[in-house]
C-alpha cells in the first residue's frame, strides 16, 4: 500500500514540473512564465521529496529531503524575485529612452 502512494506521489510531482514546463513554453510573458514555472517546480519537488522519505524509512534522511526542499523553495523565489526586478527595471529604462 505504501508503495504505490509513493509511486502516486513521485507521480503527481513529475506531472507538476511538467506543468510548470509547458507554462514555461506557453505563457506570453515574463511574469506569467516565471508564476507557473516556480509554483509548479516548487509544488512538484515537495510531492517527489514527500515520496521519497517514505521511502526512505528513516527520520534523518525525510528531514534532509525536507531541507533541500526548503533550500530549493528559497532559492526559486529569489531568482524569480530578482528576474522580475530586472524585467520591470529594463521596462522603465526602455520608457525612459522612448520619451
Amino acid at each position: 500500500m505504501i508503495q504505490v502512494l509513493i509511486v502516486g506521489l513521485s507521480l503527481l510531482g513529475a506531472f507538476f514540473f511538467l506543468a510548470g514546463t509547458v507554462g514555461l513554453l506557453r505563457f506570453p510573458d515574463t511574469f506569467s512564465r516565471l508564476h507557473a514555472l516556480t509554483k509548479a517546480d516548487n509544488l512538484g519537488l515537495g510531492l517527489i521529496a514527500l515520496g521519497l522519505a517514505l521511502q526512505a524509512g528513516s527520520l534523518a534522511v525525510a528531514v534532509k529531503l525536507f531541507t533541500i526542499w526548503l533550500l530549493a523553495m528559497l532559492a526559486g523565489t529569489t531568482n524569480c524575485y530578482l528576474l522580475g526586478r530586472n524585467q520591470i527595471r529594463s521596462r522603465e529604462i526602455e520608457k525612459e529612452h522612448a520619451s
